[in-house]
Parts: structure tokens; sequence; C-alpha cells
């Protein structure tokens, strides 16, 4: 049995020119309680991280075009993602050179999938350990209470559905930050077409916006998905 704790909705992306292997992680690790996104290569990894808010990346070292300890060094010049590196090179040299770019771990190829879940169980616990419930967000005369899953109007109790409360938390989570619409379908557990989260958001504006049609606090971002907009 695994002894990795389960993954409790944290976004891995898995970046591997094997599309074989892509798919069996993905599958691993969705049962996991993971989600996970998949990409072939440097250009698509990095067009993933523009879209999705990640927690953590597998990368594997030997890709066409940019390799994987070539990305991890531009990755780090902006950014504290974790990466797991994968390698069929199990040198010294190629591990040292790996983590001097800024991996947090290197595991080679092949491996026991138990043990990659153990691997990123322990980085996830190293780098972002379980934290408090974040407090209170405001919004216009709304607060939004995580702890309490709970969106008060002055000191009107505002009644969400369980999709709403999902959508509503996960934008407050990072206010300001936009989050696409596949994001979104993940995080408020629904199908993930592109409509399903537009009629959501459309619901959820009904309830805090007083012109839905021309939103002050859930506002869409052209390309990039729906933002909470804090603040008056």
């Amino acid at each position: 049995m695994d002894q990795a704790p389960p993954g409790e909705g944290r976004h891995v992306l898995v970046v591997d020119d094997d599309q074989r292997l892509r798919r069996l992680l993905q599958r691993f690790l969705t049962e996991r309680g993971y989600h996970v996104t998949t990409a072939a290569d440097a250009l698509e990894a990095k067009q993933a991280l523009k879209s999705f808010a990640v927690d953590l990346m597998i990368l594997d070292v030997m890709m066409p075009g940019q390799d994987g300890v070539s990305l991890t060094g531009e990755l780090r010049h902006n950014a504290t993602l974790p990466i797991l590196l994968l390698t069929a090179r199990g040198e010294t040299e190629d591990r040292v050179s790996g983590l001097a770019a800024g991996a947090d771990d290197y595991l080679v190829k092949p491996f026991d999938p138990r043990e990659l879940l153990l691997r990123i169980g322990t980085i996830l616990r190293r780098v972002r350990p379980a934290a408090a419930e974040p407090g209170p967000v405001r919004f216009g005369p709304f607060v939004f209470e995580p702890a309490r899953q709970q969106l008060r109007r002055d000191d009107q109790l505002v009644h969400l559905t369980e999709t709403e409360l999902l959508l509503l938390g996960a934008l407050a989570r990072e206010p300001g930050l936009p989050l696409s619409r596949q994001r979104l379908g993940e995080l408020g557990r629904m199908a993930t077409s592109d409509r399903a989260v537009d009629v959501q958001i459309a619901r959820l504006r009904r309830k805090i916006e007083a012109d839905p049609k021309q939103p002050r606090y859930l506002l869409t971002r052209r390309g990039e998905g729906y933002v909470l907009r804090t603040g008056g």
C-alpha cells in the first residue's frame, strides 16, 4: 500500500516527451488525488505555466529542444516552483547539474511509481507545509470566509451552492491572479468545458454583482480566464 499522503487536489505538471509515460503518470497521480496536466516539451510546459497555478513540476531531462536542466535554470530566475527531475542518466555529474540548476529532487528512470509518489509528498511538505486556513477576503460589501465556507454581504449570509463555493474559494485564494476555465473546472469538480464554467460564473455573478453584465469584482481576463478583484 502506498505510504505517501493523498494529493489533496495539488496540481502537478508532468513534462516528458514519452507519451506513454505521460499517460501512465497522469493516471497514477490522478488516482491518488492530484490534478495533473501534461506537456511534451519545454514550450508546452511554459504555455501550461501561463495558464495554470501549478504546485509541482515533474520534468524529464532529455527532451527535444530545450532540455530539462536548462528549463529548470530558466524557471529559477523568476519562480519558486518545486521541480523534480526525471532522467535515464544516473551519473553523479548529471545529478549535480540538475540540482545546481535549482531542482528540488532527482529520480533516475526506470523508477517505482511509489517512490515517485513519496518524493512528491516530501517535496510538497518541505516547500509548502500545511498552512492555516487563509483569513477573510473582502471585496466591496462582501466578506468571504474560507474557514467557514461562507460569503456575507454586510451581516447577511449569501447562499452559495457547493460549486459556487468551490469557484469563489479558488479565486479568493489568490485575488488578482486569473485562473483559466480549465483550472476552475477542475477545482469546481465539474465538467471542464468552457460553457460549464461560464454558466457557473454567471450564476455567481448574479449573487455578488449589482450589474452582472458590468462586473466589478468577478472579472473576465481575455485569454486567461477569470479573476477576483478585491478592494472597494
